[in-house]
């Protein structure tokens, strides 16, 4: 069977239309890369995802590239938006999908971040599944002070990086690279422009503050559109599905007089966590995701 695994690198870039083109043109041409499955962009954020899916070394061949174009086109110095950032590439998780296991996403991780390190002079932090030490497994943990504190950060031993020079790159900053089981980037819009609001519903439902397990969240302004927005992460989709997230905050919403007014998907979502919620606010009876036509046509045995 052949090993299918999947990154997601985050980019400190959602704005500027032609970089990001210049970006994905890049990598989906790479010769002997990963297939480019998605890319998605945010404004407000500053902020672009990329999901990459392939073998092993078509992967670290894209991963790469990706480093390569970058670090060439995204200055830091003059980078803001409302995601905390210490790096151009500021993430790279790798993810077994099929046929790989998380054992070979951490020995990718490690060989991926050395070869950036040594390739780019770039500091590299290893994260989650792959952390050095156990105080380095939060990725906010390692991204906090942003690219600004970076330099003072960098100057403690607990935080000199597992690759690369000791302190941080001119414009591109460091990266944090790992691996993991899926994520699910989810945000939900309230009706308000009041971020004081997204952050208190953010601390009420993310694991930190006492609330979901599996969540992670944070208060985050859309000026464009006059919104305030819970911005999170879904760590474990399966024990803290996305239907709960929701009705837990439409309740602490519902307490400041606030309604949710939408949501939406960063990136790609797995099947399973759509059905789950359909199930939940359809109230289906005895439902069975192989009652969906895709799938069963996709299984045609069952």
């Amino acid at each position: 069977m052949p090993k299918t695994i999947e990154t997601v690198p985050n980019i400190s870039e959602g704005r500027r239309k032609e970089v990001l083109q210049e970006i994905l043109s890049a990598v989906a041409s790479e010769p002997g890369g990963a297939r480019v499955l998605d890319l998605s962009s945010d404004a407000d954020h500053n902020r672009s995802v990329l999901t990459l899916a392939g073998e092993p070394e078509q992967v670290r061949r894209s991963v790469l590239r990706l480093f390569e174009i970058v670090l060439s086109r995204i200055d830091l110095r003059s980078h803001a938006g409302e995601h905390p950032r210490m790096g151009a590439v500021d993430v790279v998780p790798f993810i077994p999908v099929s046929g790989a296991t998380m054992d070979e996403c951490v020995q990718l991780a490690r060989e991926v971040g050395d070869e950036v390190a040594r390739r780019f002079s770039l500091p590299i932090y290893l994260y989650e599944e792959a952390a050095t030490s156990e105080h380095r497994r939060n990725l906010a943990d390692v991204r906090k002070g942003q690219f600004e504190g970076l330099g003072k950060k960098m100057q403690e031993a607990r935080w000199k990086p597992d690759f690369g020079p000791t302190e941080p790159h001119p414009s591109a900053g460091a990266t944090a690279i790992g691996a993991r089981e899926f994520l699910i980037a989810f945000n939900v819009n309230l009706g308000t422009p009041k971020l004081e609001i997204a952050e208190k519903i953010a601390r009420a439902i993310r694991h930190s503050g006492g609330g979901l397990r599996y969540c992670k969240a944070m208060g985050v302004a859309l000026k464009e559109r006059g919104l305030a927005q819970v911005s999170i992460n879904m760590t474990n989709f399966r024990k803290t599905p996305l239907h709960r997230v929701v009705e837990m905050i439409r309740s602490e919403a519902s307490r400041h007089g606030v309604e949710v007014v939408g949501s939406e998907i960063v990136g790609l979502v797995p099947n399973d966590a759509l059905l789950a919620a359909a199930d939940f606010y359809l109230r289906l009876e005895s439902f069975d995701p192989t009652q969906v036509l895709e799938n069963r046509l996709s299984n045609p045995g069952e």
